[in-house]
């Protein structure tokens, strides 16, 4: 009989359950953005790699690199352990970083909705933090395959997960302020590099020998640093209870939306079918491919524009001499220190204001806006006006990040909050595709400008032309966008399903509310998540400025 009742009863779940993370009554919700910080601010670090290429391209050499025979091939290149790297085999990182990271969102963005946000920042924490730890052996052993393996695909992986991750969870949460909350979050993943670029510097500079260039001991080091914040954020997630709401908190009525928002739910399997997922995949795919493409040309960009004038001197780019080159790209790489900044605060800062104006309005105006700045760049260079040209840039790389930030709430508008996570993940795809899409046409552009005699202080006009243009089609992409079809929502025998597939039952959320009952909700809390997110981040801002300063000596 004993047994009869122990067989019928259903099983504990797992620590890493999503029932195990379902809050209590009274649970403070502002616990839930420091703990998807910690997992962002570490994985973000994936934008500031560039900062291990040099001293990676003289690991053999130490002082200087050991160049492979002309007559090598790659793949010899690519197993060989006796020459050294050059910067653009280690570049293949970043694709690698983009293409993994969107592939992986869009494979498991549906089993992290039924596993829950803990799992998938664990899972996230091992892949990214053991990426590393691979990718250090691989700078130990001189292969640069396992940097490849290590790094940009298991870490790659561990990028995905742990990106969209919050995603489905902060949005429920905070349903008053879906733009704010996602923007919190995915501010993050812009300042990773903030503080993680920095930080590997030095890193690199204590751990350097006659023997090393302190790279592989940084790697170790930071994959310790970064498993024990994204644990922390893994652990730290809790997702409401069904139909949860803030307390005094009404949905708007019907006749008061203002932006197609919905508060029924289409499926994974349904979403990315219809036009809406394809017209935001446009959306988010054009706006990400013009800013990568001014990411990647902003710090030479100004350099061979300006040259001589950001030093009080009138010459070309070319009649620098080596140490006046040196000081224009301090210069320079000031400017990228503040476009860094405008990246981070447009992601919280465009995304709040979605709130307000809507989503549909808020990609409205990044493409009008940014097609303006985009087609009077060319014209700010030819003035020689500096100032302007630094705030285009600055206003430019805000709706870039932006656009991240707002095309989560944008979704969850259209398609509801049940799968949100999972349809994020797939429409990131869309930044594996403008990830390579950018570079390459920034740069072949560039280069075939330069083949055929343009001057370089020209050679980027046509592009800033090309990329407005492409703002022109994302725009037409968004003025397409319409409320979702009636017979794409999801019936109430589908929302059963799922709920018994995300083990969404009375039973589990009772015992959860028991297990539960021992966590803290009082500020004190709030107030230690918040700090332990704080002090890195303030520490990176302070960073970032002291190199933007340069720019206005």
């Amino acid at each position: 009989m004993a047994s009869a009742i122990a067989s019928a009863a259903p099983a504990t779940p797992g620590f890493l359950e999503r029932e195990r993370t379902v809050a209590k009554p009274g649970f403070n919700r502002w616990l839930v953005p420091p703990a998807a910080l910690a997992i962002h601010l570490c994985i973000g670090m994936a934008y500031g790699f560039s900062v291990f290429w040099l001293p990676l391209s003289k690991a053999i050499g130490i002082t200087q690199p050991l160049a492979c025979p002309k007559d090598m091939s790659f793949i010899a290149e690519v197993f060989s352990s006796t020459c050294d790297w050059k910067i653009s085999t280690l570049g293949w990182m970043y694709t690698l970083f983009f293409v993994f990271l969107g592939s992986s969102a869009a494979i498991w963005g549906g089993w992290l909705e039924h596993a829950g946000p803990r799992k998938a920042g664990v899972v996230s924490a091992f892949c990214w933090c053991g990426g590393l730890l691979i990718s250090a052996v691989g700078v130990i052993n001189h292969q640069i395959w396992m940097l490849w393996l290590g790094s940009g695909v298991i870490g790659g992986i561990g990028l995905g997960l742990g990106y969209i991750s919050p995603v489905s969870t902060l949005i429920k949460w905070f349903p008053d302020r879906r733009g704010m909350a996602t923007g919190m979050a995915i501010m993050g993943f812009g300042g990773g590099a903030m503080i993680g670029a920095p930080l590997a510097d030095k890193l690199m500079k204590y751990f350097a020998t006659p023997t090393s260039v302190g790279v592989w001991e940084t790697f170790v080091t930071l994959a310790a640093i970064y498993f024990v914040f994204m644990m922390a954020g893994a652990l730290g997630y809790r997702v409401p209870a069904p139909n949860w709401k803030p307390e005094g908190w009404e949905p708007p009525a019907e006749s008061t939306v203002k932006s197609m928002i919905t508060d029924r739910h289409v499926h994974l399997d349904v979403a990315w079918r219809t036009p809406q997922f394809w017209l935001v995949w446009g959306v988010l795919c054009l706006n990400v491919t013009a800013g990568i493409g001014i990411i990647g040309m902003a710090s030479p960009m100004l350099q061979e524009v300006f040259a001589g004038k950001l030093i009080g001197v009138d010459l070309a780019f070319n009649d620098l001499n080596p140490t006046q080159k040196g000081q224009i790209a301090a210069i320079a790489a000031g400017f990228t220190g503040l476009l860094s900044l405008f990246n981070i605060g447009g992601r919280f800062f465009w995304a709040s204001l979605s709130d307000k104006l809507g989503r549909k309005l808020t990609y409205s105006i990044f493409f009008l806006l940014g097609c303006s700045l985009y087609a009077s760049i060319p014209s700010m260079a030819a003035a020689g006006s500096l100032a302007l040209f630094v705030a285009f840039f600055c206003v430019i790389l805000s709706m870039y990040g932006g656009g991240f930030a707002t095309v989560p709430a944008y979704l969850a508008d259209m398609f509801g909050t049940k799968m949100v996570g999972a349809i994020h993940g797939r429409l990131l795809t869309a930044w594996s595709t403008a990830g390579v899409l950018g570079p390459v046409l920034v740069n072949y552009i560039r280069d075939y400008q330069l083949d055929h005699g343009v001057p370089k202080a020209q050679a980027y006009s046509i592009t800033m032309y090309i990329l407005a243009g492409l703002l022109v089609l994302g725009f037409i992409c968004n003025w397409l966008v319409k409320t979702v079809a009636e017979q794409h929502y999801m019936t109430e025998e589908e929302l059963k399903k799922e709920a018994e597939l995300a083990h969404e039952n009375q039973h589990h959320f009772v015992a959860n509310v028991e297990t539960l009952a021992h966590e803290a909700t009082h500020n004190g809390k709030v107030f230690l998540a918040w700090l332990a997110i704080g002090i890195p981040l303030s520490w990176g801002v302070w960073m970032t400025l002291q190199k933007a300063a340069i720019l206005f000596k």
